[in-house]
């Protein structure tokens, strides 16, 4: 039996559903990939060779709809499909789900399942009702795609409900929403918070995220430059980097939090537990989210949660538990969050070890890709 994924990105195929192809493939599924642009990423094609996995070069542009491009990119993977006669599909993310389900519906592909682990920028402000060119080309596409998908899986109930309002779903197409990605809780365990020079917990802020302005990080520095008027000495981490995202933050922005030591920038990782280490606290001020793994890691390793009440968000966070929820785009909320940690450290303790409990107990990976292997009828 074989089993494919299509991904856009090669790098996330391994942090991000490495654990679900490792059960697959343990269940004696041989392992294919699709994704573009692997001479970028000699490192992570390599370790995936090394697990055995057959890894497949494909033409995809990861940003912008172009007709021609994309009509070669679905040609290509009907062919490739068809080469490598996969008896399970699964894509995840905008082109993958939406060219590689109907490249494998057209290849006759038996079981074919798509993953909305996110809607991104061509969600963005649908429910005003004013969408644009690009987001009605984007979603009557998703409309096609699902149409030949067996089953759709979603990180979080609000986009599947979303998905029916917009009717890119037939309400009888089945549907499952899944705890996110999950985290291994091996990897990520419980690590002591930081201290000041008095051995107290200090309070010291982090977020990991793409730098696009509708991750929060706009809103994350304005707090910051908020608190430390008030407390100098409370730090405010930042992972991340810049990329071709229409709602990118300019390298000018970053220059200048960095100039004014608003933020301590530790650039992209790709170990990101250090930083969480260095934190005791992990912010996420999204609009939007499939379910984030950098929070759920943060939860498993014991880090109070500040995120937004939106989508994807609210799942991680019982408000006032272990962490807070504050509205999107709101930085007076982000800051009052934010003051009740600097003025009580007994609430870090307290809700980093809720969220630890919380990602054990709702979270796990192993957990998480059985729910979903059941569902692709791979254990029976």
């Amino acid at each position: 039996m074989k089993f494919l994924m299509i991904s856009s990105y090669l790098p996330s195929v391994l942090n991000f559903r490495g654990k679900l192809l490792e059960a697959i493939h343990a269940r004696g599924f041989e392992i294919h990939v699709i994704a573009p642009s692997l001479e970028e990423f000699p490192e992570e094609l390599c370790q995936l060779q090394k697990l055995g996995y057959y890894i497949h070069d494909i033409p995809m542009q990861r940003t912008g709809t172009n007709p021609i491009n994309d009509l070669k990119t679905l040609m290509a993977m009907f062919h490739l499909i068809r080469k490598i006669r996969p008896d399970y599909v699964l894509s995840y993310t905008i082109k993958p789900v939406i060219y590689g389900t109907l490249a494998a519906w057209l290849a006759r592909v038996p079981h074919r399942f798509a993953l909305i682990t996110g809607l991104g920028y061509a969600f963005q402000n649908v429910e005003s009702g004013q969408r644009s060119m690009f987001q009605k080309l984007v979603h009557g596409l998703y409309a096609q795609a699902l149409k030949h998908a067996d089953k759709v899986f979603f990180q979080n109930p609000d986009d599947l409900k979303l998905f029916h309002q917009m009717n890119l779903l037939h309400q009888h197409k089945p549907t499952v929403v899944v705890n996110g990605s999950g985290v291994n809780i091996q990897d990520f365990n419980v690590i002591d918070l930081p201290v000041n020079e008095q051995g107290q917990v200090k309070a010291s802020f982090l977020l990991i995220a793409r730098l696009l302005g509708d991750k929060g990080v706009r809103e994350y520095a304005q707090a910051a430059r908020m608190i430390k008027d008030q407390h100098p000495e409370v730090e405010f981490h930042l992972v991340g980097w810049i990329d071709e995202n229409p709602s990118a933050i300019s390298q000018q922005e970053l220059d200048q939090w960095i100039i004014d030591e608003t933020v301590i920038y530790w650039g992209k990782l790709s170990d990101v537990r250090p930083a969480i280490a260095a934190s005791s606290v992990y912010v996420l001020p999204s609009y939007r989210e499939g379910t984030p793994r950098t929070v759920l890691e943060a939860m498993a390793m014991g880090r109070a949660i500040i995120t937004t009440d939106a989508p994807g968000c609210r799942e991680t966070v019982i408000n006032g538990n272990n962490g807070y929820l504050v509205a999107v785009k709101s930085v007076e909320e982000l800051v009052q969050a934010m003051s009740y940690f600097i003025e009580d450290s007994q609430l870090i303790e307290y809700m980093g070890q809720r969220s630890r409990e919380i990602a054990l107990d709702k979270y796990d990976v192993h957990r998480v890709n059985e729910h979903m292997m059941s569902e692709m009828g791979m254990l029976s």
